[in-house]
C-alpha cells in the first residue's frame, strides 16, 4: 500500500514565505564589492562632454583677451559635412556673422580625437584649432590672437 510522503519541513504550506536574507558577503565569501572607481573620477562624463569642456576652456582663455568673442557662437560637431575625395579632413571651421546670425566657430570632435594621442595633446590641438578659427574671423594672425600659439 502506498503511503503519502510527508511534506518536508521547508515546504510546509502553512508557513509564510521566507524573507530574503540580507547578504553580508558575496557568494564567494570575499565580502561586498567596493566602488567601481574612486569618487574623484568623473565616470558620468562621456568623451563628447570632456571634449566640449576642452573647447569651453579654450574659449574662456581667449575671451579674457578678446571680449568681443562673447558674441561668437562656439559649436562642437562630431564630423565635418561631406569632404570631397582627396582633400584633408578639417579640424574646425568658421562662419562670419550674417544679418540675424552670430559668427560661428565649429570644432570637429572626431578628426581632432583621431589626430591626438593623449588628453594633453588633445587639449593643445583643440586650443590651436579654436585660435586658428578665431584668427580667421577677426582677420588676424593666430600669434596675435594668442601669443603662446604654437609654443606649447
Amino acid at each position: 500500500m502506498d503511503s503519502p510522503v510527508p511534506p518536508s519541513p521547508s515546504h510546509r504550506p502553512t508557513d509564510p514565505p521566507a524573507e530574503p536574507r540580507v547578504r553580508r558577503r558575496d557568494r564567494h565569501g570575499r565580502g561586498m564589492r567596493g566602488p567601481v572607481a574612486p569618487p574623484q573620477v568623473p565616470l558620468s562624463m562621456s568623451r563628447a562632454d570632456t571634449f566640449r569642456d576642452l573647447v569651453l576652456d579654450s574659449v574662456e582663455r581667449l575671451e579674457r583677451r578678446w571680449p568681443q568673442l562673447s558674441d561668437v557662437e562656439f559649436m562642437v560637431l562630431e564630423v565635418p559635412p561631406t569632404v570631397p575625395a582627396g582633400e584633408t579632413v578639417p579640424l574646425g571651421g568658421s562662419v562670419p556673422a550674417e544679418k540675424n546670425e552670430p559668427a560661428r566657430v565649429v570644432v570637429y570632435r572626431r578628426p581632432v580625437e583621431i589626430r591626438s594621442k593623449s588628453r594633453d595633446e588633445r587639449a593643445l590641438l583643440v586650443h590651436e584649432v579654436v585660435v586658428e578659427q578665431v584668427a580667421e574671423l577677426l582677420g588676424l594672425s593666430p600669434e596675435s590672437v594668442d601669443p603662446r600659439y604654437g609654443q606649447d
